[in-house]
């Protein structure tokens, strides 16, 4: 069996034959996986940044644009995924994580602009990811700021994680719990 040097492109192929309704096993077998659109269409959610400290602590967060109940931007936007290798970091001291600005214990970072056609799941974003920075990372959710006692807690709304992400700049978020993402 030939491997592929790990890019993008065999990133997004390999997400591609997963999501698109087969699956190969090592035995040869081949079973029904999940059936997902092979163009997104539906609007997705996007979020910018909040604020960016020269200590390399970035808030991202929503904004007036941000529609987390069924999406703020069409699926033929092309945008950056924003990215999240959440490695257990502790918060740092100058954060105090609530609720609606929770830590997301790790650090975040942004893919080139891809269009949200291609977008057609979860996996095919977190693929794209996985791609760009490595294994564990996979596309930022609109939950993964956490805080209390052991950051046991999950919020919404935005997270603060190390990174530099320009000021300015609108980028893809996934959302679990609403139909707010392209492949919805």
């Amino acid at each position: 069996m030939k491997v592929l040097p790990r890019t993008r492109l065999a990133a997004v192929a390999a997400t591609a034959v997963i999501t698109g309704g087969l699956l190969a096993t090592g035995g040869g077998a081949v079973q029904a996986a999940t059936v997902h659109p092979a163009t997104a269409t539906h609007a997705g959610m996007t979020w910018t940044v909040a604020q960016q400290q020269t200590n390399g602590e970035v808030h991202v967060s929503y904004d007036a644009t941000t529609n987390a109940y069924s999406g703020d931007t069409p699926a033929s936007a092309v945008l950056p995924v924003l990215c999240l290798v959440a490695n257990s970091a502790p918060a740092p001291s100058d954060i105090t994580p609530g609720f609606y600005a929770g830590w997301a214990e790790g650090w975040v970072h942004l893919t080139p602009a891809v269009s949200g056609t291609t977008l057609t799941s979860e996996a095919a974003a977190d693929a794209l990811c996985a791609a760009d920075f490595g294994t564990g990372a996979k596309e930022a959710e609109f939950h993964d700021g956490r805080y209390g006692t052991g950051l046991a807690t999950t919020g919404g709304w935005s997270f603060w994680a190390y990174g530099t992400v320009p000021t300015g700049v609108r980028f893809w978020v996934a959302i679990d719990d609403q139909p707010a993402n392209p492949w919805n």
